[in-house]
């Protein structure tokens, strides 16, 4: 509950970066955004994006601990470790927001300027730059291969050895609920990067910036409003 009451501040927070502004845009008519608004906006989206996809990775290993270590699970995962693991996905995920906003601020834009999209996004600020951006383009990509890519390959290694575990329980019910335990959790890494690398795949494939940003939609608005529905009817 711990990582669940994070997992729902950052969900929060995650959605009302982009939403709010969206819907003034929508009532208002008004689709612009000062300079300092759109960075600001680009910061708190990178920094809560980069935390749930921590958040996530924090969470399968706490269920790879209680399913393979049940009777150490209260040893290792004590409140400290618990403490330290978010302290460290906080601090690092405002690190690396920090360092994207600060790079996109040192580019040179139009003064007048069309973003196709319905918010900041790091990928169409560095496209629509009027200076060079190789640099840029090298770090976010070196970046998000790093953050999204180790979070990943511990998500599937942690499971890898979830299911093995689970395999290994002779009885049916015994596997039922050690099942159970890590379905929401399953359910949700599932929905999060399924969203996010369609999005991806889809805007790379089809060079499209509406069609980007109707599905980019999936993990921006979708995703984080079904992880609590979730979450809720697990418990």
């Amino acid at each position: 509950y711990f990582f669940l009451s994070n997992l729902s501040l950052v969900d929060i927070c995650f959605t009302s970066t982009t939403i709010p502004k969206m819907l003034v845009n929508i009532e208002t008519q008004n689709k612009a955004i000062t300079y300092a608004g759109c960075i600001t906006q680009m910061y708190f989206f990178l920094f809560f994006g980069v935390l749930d996809n921590f958040l996530l990775t924090v969470m399968a290993y706490d269920r790879f601990v209680a399913i393979c270590h049940p009777l150490q699970y209260m040893v290792i995962m004590n409140p400290q470790l618990c403490g330290l693991l978010v302290l460290v996905s906080w601090v690092t995920s405002s690190l690396y927001s920090l360092l994207q906003s600060l790079m996109v601020s040192q580019l040179s834009f139009c003064a007048d300027l069309e973003i196709p999209h319905f918010f900041c996004e790091l990928n169409q600020m560095n496209q629509l730059a009027s200076s060079g951006t190789f640099f840029n383009d090298m770090v976010m990509y070196l970046a998000t291969g790093l953050l999204a890519g180790a979070p990943l390959a511990c998500i599937i290694y942690s499971y890898s050895k979830i299911v093995s575990s689970i395999c290994a329980i002779p009885s049916v019910q015994g596997k039922y609920k050690a099942f159970s335990t890590c379905a929401s959790h399953l359910s949700v890494v599932s929905l999060f990067y399924c969203t996010v690398l369609g999005v991806y795949l889809s805007s790379a494939t089809t060079h499209s910036s509406q069609s980007s940003a109707v599905t980019s939609v999936m993990y921006t608005v979708v995703t984080p409003m079904l992880n609590p529905l979730i979450y809720s009817l697990r418990n």
